[in-house]
């Protein structure tokens, strides 16, 4: 399995995560952990939080359809596992998400931003645990 290397298309990505972080903290007052603005829109306080948690799922959800008027095709994506096996990974960050008390975009985009030590190790344990993840599916395990 070959990764592709598209630069632009990851600081494009990259900039439109961080302008909506800074949007939604400057506006709200509320940090966009994509599991924690699930887990609300899921149970709610009120109309009002329902709202706006809804509104950034949607803008999340409607990424491939922007890509799509902006460039006649959907993106191509590729998920070189089964379907057994995004569960079981669904799983386990789940269970990390828990234990974490935040996911990589509450904890590395937000939390990072405000220098909190606590985000800051957590995005160091997610970046440790992905490399060594990688490293044994292709290299160990030949994936």
């Amino acid at each position: 399995m070959e990764t592709a290397f598209t630069p632009f298309q990851s600081l494009a990505g990259g900039a439109l995560i961080g302008l909506a972080a800074v949007l939604l903290m400057g506006l709200m007052g509320r940090i966009m952990g994509a599991t924690g603005v699930l887990a609300g829109l899921l149970a709610p306080a009120g109309f009002a939080d329902w709202s706006w948690r809804a509104a950034v799922v949607a803008g999340m959800v409607s990424g491939p359809f922007v890509v799509m008027l902006v460039t006649g095709e959907f993106p191509q994506v590729q998920v070189p596992v089964s379907r057994m096996m995004l569960v079981i990974g669904g799983l386990i960050v789940g269970v990390g998400v828990t234990f974490g008390a935040g996911c990589t975009s509450g904890h590395g985009v937000c939390g990072m931003a405000r220098l909190s030590p606590r985000s800051i190790l957590a995005t160091l344990t997610f970046m440790l645990s992905t490399g060594i993840t990688v490293y044994l599916l292709r290299h160990v395990m030949g994936g």
